[in-house]
């Protein structure tokens, strides 16, 4: 069938992907999408924007948003923006995905599960089951789930392996509108790749520095040249003090030289072309409290 006749029974729309901090949230977007436009990391909290991944295929179109996880600690100004965005992701959306760890309800996900609008259509998924040593902990977990909120689906997977992955998008497509799709059919996210640079970045202060320094730290992308087929990028690292700025760089600069070698390796697979990548890294007290930096980091 041609691009431009969709089949009558298509179905379209926007999913808003929610729940508590580390939950694998990010990793489920990836995995559906098939990139990795959304940063992991072992640690909680590493999502602070919205991001949508798009998947098309011949009968639906799915707009993935990933949302950053609730908080319900560690306030602040940037803290709160992130809560608003997940609060103002599910209005408007055509379904949610609910994603919960599998064997067990914490009192994160029931806070969550509060701000579910009442008549969403809202699919709960138990993720991680992989990594589920006893199965039989499913069955009494999802009859809780039901007890919370009335599902049109629960669904245990794995994002890390894909295992059930395909029975969860025919739930999501069942519960999606009859309409044409809202992007071309081979577009992968609504973020431009100066967005991701600044994403990549990101991710790898996360994976290769310690527990404090990477909620210290925020992205900016100061310039983003295209010179010929060269991407020429170049990024400031914003941090709280000036000892954080001596752990992220390292001896001798060493450990944002790590950062910056990974992470243009990721933007040149994803992008598909070459990245000169620049990195300087500044101190900037109190930025996550400061309205106009927050605003200038796109919060």
């Amino acid at each position: 069938m041609p691009d431009h006749a969709p089949r009558s029974d298509f179905r379209s729309g926007q999913v808003a992907i929610v729940g508590r901090p580390n939950v694998g949230k990010s990793t489920l977007l990836n995995r559906l999408v098939g990139q990795r436009i959304s940063i992991t990391s072992s640690k909680a909290q590493t999502t602070r924007h919205r991001i949508a991944g798009i998947l098309t295929t011949p009968d639906a179109q799915c707009v993935f948003v990933d949302t950053p996880g609730f908080q319900t600690r560690h306030r602040s100004r940037l803290n709160e923006r992130m809560n608003r965005t997940v609060t103002a992701s599910l209005a408007g959306v055509d379904a949610i995905l609910l994603v919960v760890e599998a064997g067990k309800l914490a009192p994160g996900d029931r806070a969550v599960i509060g701000l579910l609008p009442p008549d969403a259509r809202v699919i709960a998924l138990l993720n991680k089951v992989d990594r589920l040593a006893d199965k039989n902990v499913l069955l009494p977990q999802m009859a809780e789930l039901g007890r919370c909120y009335p599902f049109a689906a629960i669904v245990p997977v794995s994002a890390e392996t894909g295992l059930a992955l395909d029975r969860l998008l025919a739930e999501v497509r069942a519960v999606l509108p009859v309409q044409a799709r809202a992007f071309d059919a081979d577009a992968l996210t609504d973020r431009d790749e100066r967005f991701l640079a600044a994403e990549f970045v990101r991710e790898k202060i996360f994976r290769l520095s310690g527990e404090e320094v990477p909620y210290a730290t925020s992205v900016a992308v100061d310039k983003f040249e295209h010179d010929g087929a060269l991407r020429r990028i170049f990024v400031t690292v914003f941090v709280d003090r000036e000892s954080q700025r001596a752990i992220l760089l390292g001896e001798g600069g060493s450990r944002m030289k790590a950062i910056a070698t990974q992470a243009r390796a990721d933007m040149e697979r994803l992008f598909g072309g070459r990245v000169f990548l620049e990195v300087w890294v500044r101190v900037k007290r109190g930025w996550a409290d400061d309205d106009r930096m927050l605003e200038r980091l796109g919060y």
